[in-house]
């Protein structure tokens, strides 16, 4: 059989898919050892509590599998955790379903709700990920605008997707990338037409602890009659700094919660056990742990936008999480892809292009992250004072 042939035997899924852009982005950043603000991974440690009680757990165990929906002492301490935020108690036993982060959460939770043919509301801008997940479950991406600078939404528009009759809508809140910060009325829109039409609710509320005043995160599932619809994911990588522990979760109603399970069984088997029993005294930690966990990236806010204005160049306020989207109209590109890649190379910082995470065109942004030491904040805003050189 010739190459050409089996070619084109391969899955049409991904015929539209490239790499992500913004792990490429951190590749780029490599090459010309640029600062990376682009991939939001963080250049500091986790906790102490949980990098002592990994030390002991490398020498003395558990090193096999746990049990496949997550280790019984870590479901313990996640529901008691969430069952706090949330508003009602979450069952560990039959409500929560630990993955290999949130991205294997989201997917697990797409797989379990979406049959081939479905449609499935996307807001734009988006993570990468979303549209994947829908085209991977067979499903059809629906996308519906969230119009700068507030990034709101239109209800008629909202509406008008969901009179398609979708199986279920993807609410990222706080939102990556736009820092938006979802209001409890839009919340309730958002509810009423996901009951009237009877659909799910997936959310990827992974920045749940990092929204900056006077804002506050409400979870969708805590509405009235909304947790017998939505399908809640979280990961541990942004609140406690671990991003490369992979540990993420499900949350939903226990008959939701079996054909999670079958789906994570049959992706992943399980997360890592040994990681799990070190990330407990994460979960354990007090409230204290979360304020300043926010007084820390409200500085980082602070000091990267107050930068920003002394450079001179517009940006997106963020409401929540740790992204801000630069206007970079002013320098003349026709292409913010052309334009990353002369940031990492000529002024050495390494950023995302905004045309990533819009289904509209839009050439005009581009995403930076603040989840860095405040000297490497300080040394990439002192190269970002040099972006005025690529102007054309």
């Amino acid at each position: 059989m010739k190459m050409g042939a089996l070619y084109m035997r391969l899955s049409g899924k991904t015929a539209a898919f490239t790499d992500s852009v913004i792990r490429r982005m951190t590749r780029v950043s490599q090459e010309y050892g640029a600062i990376n603000l682009s991939q939001g991974f963080l250049d500091f440690d986790p906790p102490a509590e949980i990098l002592r009680r990994l030390a002991e757990v490398a020498l003395s165990g558990p090193h096999q599998y746990s049990l496949t929906w997550g280790a019984k002492n870590f479901r313990d301490a996640l529901a008691e955790k969430q069952s706090k935020l949330m508003g009602r108690e979450i069952d560990p036993d039959g409500e929560v379903t630990v993955t290999c982060g949130s991205t294997e959460a989201m997917m697990a939770a797409m797989m379990a709700v979406a049959d081939p043919g479905d449609g499935v509301i996307v807001f734009s801008p988006f993570y990468e990920n979303y549209g994947a997940d829908a085209i991977l479950s067979g499903a059809e991406p629906i996308y519906v605008p969230l119009r700068p600078p507030s990034f709101g939404f239109d209800p008629d528009e909202l509406e008008a997707a969901f009179k398609r009759r979708p199986k279920a809508l993807i609410l990222c809140n706080p939102s990556n990338p736009s820092g938006k910060v979802f209001t409890r009325g839009e919340l309730s829109v958002i509810a009423d037409l996901a009951e009237k039409y009877d659909s799910f609710v997936i959310t990827d509320e992974v920045y749940e602890h990092i929204v900056y005043e006077p804002g506050k995160h409400v979870y969708i599932a805590s509405l009235p009659g909304m947790f017998g619809r939505t399908l809640s994911c979280g990961s541990l990588s942004k609140t406690y700094s671990i991003t490369g522990w992979r540990l993420g979760y499900v949350i939903a109603p226990e008959w939701m919660t079996e054909t999670i399970r079958k789906v994570h069984d049959f992706l992943t088997v399980g997360a890592a056990a040994p990681l799990q029993e070190a990330a407990v005294a994460g979960l354990r930690m007090g409230e204290g742990y979360y304020r300043g966990l926010l007084e820390m990236y409200t500085g980082k806010r602070d000091l990267f936008l107050r930068g920003l204005d002394d450079i001179g160049i517009g940006y997106v306020k963020p409401e929540g999480a740790y992204y801000v989207l630069l206007d970079v109209s002013p320098l003349g590109y026709g292409s913010d892809v052309e334009l990353c890649l002369d940031l990492a190379e000529k002024v050495g910082v390494g950023a995302v292009p905004g045309s990533s995470f819009f289904r509209e065109g839009v050439s005009h942004l581009i995403r930076l992250h603040f989840a860095k030491k405040d000297g490497t904040l300080r040394e990439a805003l002192d190269r970002l004072g040099g972006i005025w050189k690529l102007a054309r």
